[in-house]
């Protein structure tokens, strides 16, 4: 009797120790691609989050709560990503920060939206806040307001004639190449081939090829960086004299690295790189990034989410809760400092404003600023 009263008391200890450590923990959830191709951006998603909260917890969490992260690699695939919001749910997150596509971030707002968990994502399909749910919040531009300022530079400021646009068939690609296509149009574009590719191939022979015999002056891809560094280096492989304007998904290290010397004139449509922020949070945290990490941050990508992340936090400051629908309510009222400028959101969860630029690729890979100058 003595034996199981004792086990039973141990039983009990246990699980108030377990509630107490439950209790003094705010849980973050990382929703990422950490492995597949797009493994550089992922990494650099997760490794933000846990840098800030490395940082405030070196001083004191949160409301005296400790910040704990969560990590699911959801390749950025939608099937995973749909596994990794129910895992990250069932963990406890109060918020989750990603995923880094479109598709993957679609497959998991709905999880997140029933079990009242905020979510910040850089995905910019204009279907993420078609259903204006109120624990979501873009850190980034849509489609939309890309496809307007696109399709200008191409018509109006660089005059091509002939255009050709090409997508892979993720959310985001086809969503950005649809809106690209309607704004060039809009204006009397003249668009002379439109087609897709299979994301992760490695071979764009075929396409290019029917492409080359329609003489475009521009190649517009609305894909991601791992095939837009191919698709240029085969692209001057197969001697097409185009000019290449790679959406801003194509904003990576690592596209440089795929097209090769072929990247040398390549340009960028996305907004300013992290070295060219101006604001004193952002040089401190990219100075931050690379004593952790021993490397810059990958892209704008990783900074924009940790912009996210940093309005949650900033948003339990203010209103001294964890409770998610009071952060959410207090980030659709209210204007804050972020690393990119400022953080604003609208009804529907889009961040207000953000200016976009054309960057050109120099032979040592670095950026300058092609329009406007």
């Amino acid at each position: 009797m003595k034996k199981m009263l004792g086990m039973s008391l141990m039983i009990l200890v246990s699980a108030l120790f377990a509630a107490t450590a439950f209790a003094d923990t705010i849980k973050i959830g990382v929703q990422a691609p950490t492995t597949g191709q797009y493994a550089n951006e992922g990494q650099g998603i997760d490794n933000a989050t846990r840098l800030f909260a490395e940082q405030y917890n070196a001083k004191g969490g949160l409301l005296g709560k400790k910040l704990e992260v969560f990590t699911c690699d959801d390749e950025g695939q939608a099937m995973k990503a749909a596994i990794c919001a129910k895992e990250l749910v069932n963990k406890g997150v109060i918020m989750v920060i990603g995923s880094y596509t479109s598709t993957a971030a679609l497959a998991a707002q709905k999880t997140y939206y029933r079990a009242g968990v905020l979510q910040t994502t850089d995905g910019t399909s204009d279907d993420l806040v078609k259903n204006s749910y109120w624990t979501f919040f873009r850190n980034y531009n849509p489609n939309s307001a890309a496809a307007v300022f696109t399709a200008d530079y191409m018509v109006k400021q660089a005059k091509f004639k002939r255009i050709a646009i090409i997508s892979d068939y993720s959310s985001y690609a086809q969503g950005l190449a649809a809106a690209v296509t309607k704004e060039t149009e809009a204006i009397k574009g003249n668009i002379v081939y439109s087609g897709k590719i299979k994301a992760g191939s490695q071979n764009f022979t075929p396409v290019l090829t029917k492409m080359k015999s329609l003489n475009p002056d521009v190649i517009y891809f609305a894909g991601y960086y791992a095939d837009g560094g191919l698709l240029r280096a085969q692209q001057k492989q197969l001697g097409i004299d185009a000019e290449f304007i790679g959406g801003d998904a194509n904003d990576n290290v690592d596209f440089v690295k795929l097209a090769g010397a072929a990247a040398t004139d390549a340009k960028i449509i996305n907004v300013p790189t992290p070295d060219m922020l101006p604001y004193d949070l952002a040089k401190t945290f990219l100075a931050d990034y690379k004593a952790k990490y021993g490397k810059d941050i990958p892209s704008i990508w990783a900074l924009l989410n940790a912009d996210g992340l940093l309005a949650f936090l900033t948003a339990i400051e203010k209103t001294g809760s964890t409770d998610t629908k009071k952060l959410s309510k207090w980030l659709h009222n209210n204007e804050l400092n972020g690393i990119s400028g400022k953080l604003k959101w609208d009804e529907r969860g889009e961040r207000v404003g953000a200016a976009f630029m054309v960057y050109n690729i120099k032979a040592d890979g670095s950026y300058g600023v092609a329009f406007p100058k």
